[in-house]
């Protein structure tokens, strides 16, 4: 009797088996389902996206066992390898698969993330290929194994001081804001370690200049260009011309006009931040990590959308961040995709409900972050985000699944 899968292969099953199959539902060895499912995943345009989104939410202990066997099929393991479908706790066992092609390990390093980069590393296999190894150093998140190298070895409390830039930065920024010198949890010899843990990267960034996702950059230059060019408002008196001298007469002389000094209003919003942007933008990578780690909370709203990964990142490590920030964080669409993949790695973050809840609502979020998070959604919250139209079909469809599971389980 023919497998199923072979039966699949020529549609000579009906719909509603197929259907059945694109949901995982059918009686066959959990090996042999995976099969069909990344089948119809590739080939079949009805009922792939059902199969893509079963394949997501797939029992990971079977997963990991098609993953780390040999004999598991081509496909399945093309299919596991690719970036955009790779589940982040089968990595390593496709790593290890003799059976999966160096081909495929080639394409997830040029596409993977660092977070991919970094298991590879470690991989034994990677390191036994003389190709393999030649690939990931031409990877541009490569400077992750020289980080490790210094975590490994820390340098001395002397090497880390030789940094001159961040004692620079101190001393203006504590000419300019009050608020952040005050009550900072986070000294100067911190904010010098995570510039030493990170020295690689800043080198290959080298002078970036500060470029605000959402276009804050061209607000910039308007507040600078409007300040330089707009001249003072004057008075209406002042505006008026000058009556020409008359002749003196025998008129008593009138008493000198006393001019009174002008009283400044105080800036408004769009002035101080304006003000805010201005300085942010004249500093260097490394002046923008200190502000970001020991800034206050407007600027930190303003370098989380910095486009260096470094400076976005160095946001969260500012003590002084508070839970409401990191909620308002998880939500926006103008950070880096790093910024919302390393929140939840944070654990006082990620025991956060609301920031959990907005790392899955957000459509900029990675596909396997908000497929890993899902399952902590409360059943009103699934129920909202399977109609949600700004996030992708596949995290829809699993919401609604997912609802559907709760709400049949709650009802036994």
């Amino acid at each position: 009797m023919p497998r199923m899968i072979d039966l699949i292969r020529v549609s000579a099953l009906p719909s509603n088996l197929m259907h059945a199959a694109s949901r995982g539902s059918l009686k066959v060895p959990p090996e042999e389902m995976i099969e069909i499912l990344v089948h119809l995943a590739n080939k079949n345009q009805i009922f792939g996206q059902q199969a893509r989104m079963t394949l997501a939410a797939w029992d990971e202990a079977s997963s990991k066992a098609a993953a780390a066997n040999p004999k598991t099929s081509q496909e399945v393991l093309d299919y596991f390898i690719a970036a955009q479908n790779l589940r982040p706790a089968l990595l390593p066992a496709l790593l290890e698969n003799p059976s999966v092609r160096d081909g495929a390990l080639v394409d997830l390093i040029s596409e993977g993330t660092k977070e991919v980069v970094e298991v590879m590393l470690k991989s034994a296999r990677i390191k036994r290929s003389a190709r393999l190894t030649e690939e990931l150093n031409r990877s541009p998140h490569l400077v992750e194994r020289k980080i490790e190298k210094v975590e490994e070895r820390p340098a001395p409390a002397e090497t880390v001081q030789e940094i001159p830039a961040a004692a620079e930065v101190s001393e203006m920024y504590a000419s300019t804001s009050v608020e952040s010198s005050e009550g900072s949890e986070i000294s100067d010899e911190d904010v010098n370690a995570y510039l030493k843990q990170h020295a690689d990267e800043l080198a290959a960034e080298g002078d970036k200049p500060f470029q605000a996702i959402g276009g804050v950059f061209d607000e910039i230059n308007t507040e600078m260009h409007e300040h330089e060019v707009e001249p003072e408002a004057k008075t209406e008196s002042e505006a008026k011309p000058e009556p020409e001298a008359k002749p003196a007469t025998d008129a008593k002389p009138q008493a000198p006009v006393v001019k009174r000094p002008a009283v400044k209003k105080p800036p408004s919003e769009d002035e101080r931040r304006g003000s805010v942007l201005q300085k942010i933008a004249g500093l260097d990578i490394k002046g923008r990590i200190q502000l970001a780690m020991k800034g206050n909370k407007e600027e930190r709203s303003i370098l989380i959308r910095d486009g260096t990964k470094l400076v976005a990142l160095a946001v969260l490590e500012s003590p002084k961040i508070t839970d409401g920030e990191v909620e308002r964080f998880a939500s926006q669409k103008n950070v880096l995709e790093a910024v919302l993949r390393q929140i939840p790695m944070k654990r006082r973050f990620a025991k956060l409900y609301p920031v959990v809840r907005n790392l899955v609502f957000n459509p900029r979020s990675p596909l396997d972050l908000s497929l890993g998070l899902m399952k902590h959604l409360l059943v009103q919250d699934l129920k909202n985000l399977s109609g949600n139209k700004e996030v992708s079909d596949t995290v829809r469809k699993l919401a609604l699944k997912s609802f559907k599971s709760k709400t049949e389980t709650a009802k036994k």
